[in-house]
């Protein structure tokens, strides 16, 4: 694993915002889901595409907090523009476990 500084670290923006909205992405080549997040007023809302439908449906996911990295450039993926890259955990099936706060705090909260 590549080691970073403190600096290198301290540039990646991971905030805590809420799922407000999924939808189906039928476009993608592996199985995903449109996500809406509400990262709070000073970052706003950001699309992302995630491969999560192993473990997620669309109504567990509406209402969850999550983790994301809120100042990559956005990134196109077919036809839809991913806007943040949603965190999560690799199980050993190759499914995707997402990273989240273990209590709600307020959305645009970086983490520390």
């Amino acid at each position: 694993m590549n080691e970073l500084t403190w600096n290198e670290f301290e540039k990646i923006a991971l905030c805590v915002g809420t799922i407000v909205k999924v939808d189906e992405f039928p476009e993608a080549r592996k199985p995903a889901y449109k996500l809406h997040i509400d990262f709070g007023n000073e970052i706003g809302m950001k699309k992302s595409s995630a491969q999560i439908t192993e473990v997620y449906t669309k109504s567990d996911l509406v209402g969850k907090q999550v983790v994301a990295v809120v100042n990559f450039p956005p990134k196109q993926i077919g036809p839809f523009v991913s806007e943040c890259l949603v965190t999560g955990f690799l199980r050993q099936d190759g499914a995707v476990v997402l990273a989240v706060p273990d209590q709600r705090i307020p959305n645009g909260s970086r983490l520390m």
